[in-house]
Order: structure tokens, then sequence, then C-alpha cells
């Protein structure tokens, strides 16, 4: 059971730098979708750390020369807080906030962002995203909520995992190397992995009901992996990238 104030905890918080930009324009739009600025910690002047935080944040990905200009160039650091990611409204509070960020791109911000799962885009990555919720419906959202909010793979020792599916109200995903070095996945074929059972637990209604043990595969002939079920326990419980929800374990048949 995952206790009320753990998940009033997981919330969207973005990073938006500009030149000259303007605090009370960026509030205001901030609280148009619900939001709220962070004044604590926003204000006017450079943040020599900038540029080695969003290269941390796959910057490269997607990043232009004129983003990285835009991040050397800032003067103005505006930190924005979602509401909380509770149950039944995740998916709202990521479209809400991907909308907010495009609309924050076109009014004077030159850059973005997310501190809740360490992820980036370029600005024209993030009006490409934006765009793409409002393509289909629910099912269709998905796709690009997923590629704005989670970051993937990460290498943590043997592991490669997710970070950000909180944000979207779900598990993480990790993938487990299979013990004979010579069957693991290639890097493409393993975040294809991790991406196909994210957008499974993000679009099957079925995936409320996975139990551990069960196995999962990409294609009906491709390997079998048996899904198992942990606790997020990489991070604490008042980190940023912290997963209520866990994580499903992929581990080799």
């Amino acid at each position: 059971m995952i206790d009320d104030q753990t998940l009033m905890s997981s919330r969207h918080v973005l990073c938006v730098l500009g030149t000259g930009l303007d605090l009370d324009a960026v509030e205001a739009a901030a609280a148009r979708e619900g939001f709220e600025l962070d004044w604590e910690y926003s204000g006017t002047g450079a943040d020599p750390r900038m540029p080695e935080a969003f290269e941390a944040c796959v910057a490269r990905a997607s990043f232009t020369r004129a983003d990285w200009d835009a991040v050397e160039a800032h003067d103005t650091v505006a930190y924005v807080l979602s509401p909380p990611v509770l149950p039944g409204v995740a998916f709202t509070v990521a479209r809400r906030t991907l909308v907010l960020t495009a609309d924050l791109l076109r009014s004077g911000a030159t850059a973005v962002k997310n501190e809740s799962s360490g992820l980036t885009h370029g600005r024209d990555r993030w009006l490409d995203l934006a765009a793409g919720v409002y393509a289909g419906g629910a099912e269709e959202s998905a796709v690009p909520l997923y590629r704005a909010w989670v970051k993937r793979p990460i290498a943590d020792g043997p592991l490669l995992h997710s970070c950000g599916m909180h944000l979207l109200g779900a598990p993480d995903i990790e993938l487990a190397p299979p013990e004979d070095p010579a069957a693991s996945p290639s890097p493409d074929e393993a975040a294809a992995l991790i991406d196909g059972l994210a957008l499974y637990l993000l679009t099957e209604r079925r995936a409320e009901e996975i139990e551990d043990g069960e196995g999962f595969r990409l294609a009906p002939d491709a390997p079998r992996w048996i899904l198992r079920h942990h606790p997020c326990d990489r991070y604490e419980a008042d980190d940023f990238f912290f997963n209520p929800h866990g994580y499903w374990r992929l581990a080799a048949e």
C-alpha cells in the first residue's frame, strides 16, 4: 500500500531557463494550469551549473547549437511545480506539464528540463512532443508523454532501468542481464524491451493485474522474460526520482 504522503511528494519539477525571463509571467502561466512557481529557488542571475546539469539530462539526444547557446546565455532560472501526481490524474498532470512546457518556450523561456526524471529535450523536440498529445486518444498520447518524461536506459551496475514512470502513475522498468553474456540483448534491444513493457503498463488495462512470475515478450517469437516486482530502493522516499509504485524487473527465463 502506498501512503498518501508518499504520493503527494511525486510531482513534476521543471527547471526553466531564459534571458530576461519575466518570472511574474511564468508564475501566471503556471497558475493557469494549476501549477506554482517556487520563488525560494527561482530568480535572476546565471547559474554556472546549468550547462553540466542539462548535459546530464540527455541533452545531446535532441539539442541543437541554438539550444546549447540558450543554456549558456541564460540569466534567469525558474522552478515550476506541478500538482501532486495522484492516482487517476497522472496522465492529466503529465499532459498539462507538457503543454505548459511548450507554452513557456513560446513565450520567452529558452530551455527546460524535468528535475523529477533528469530529462530534457531541445526546443523543437519539446514542441513536437507537445503537439503529439493532441494527435489522438489516451493510448496515442501515452507515447509522447512517455518520450517526454521517462529517461532510459540508465545503467546501475549490471541492471538497466528507467526513471520517470512515477510521473505517469506507473512502476519503472528494470532489465537484469542473462547469466550467459552471449544471450544479453544489444543496447537497442534493451531499450526496446524497456519501452515495450513501459508502454504496455501505460496503455493496457490488464497491466494492473500483472503478478510476479508472469512472462513478457515483445513478439510471439521473441525471447520470454519473467516479471518480478520490487520496491524502489535505489532512491530515498524524498528524492525527486523516487517511484512509490516500485519497479517491474525483466529477468531472462
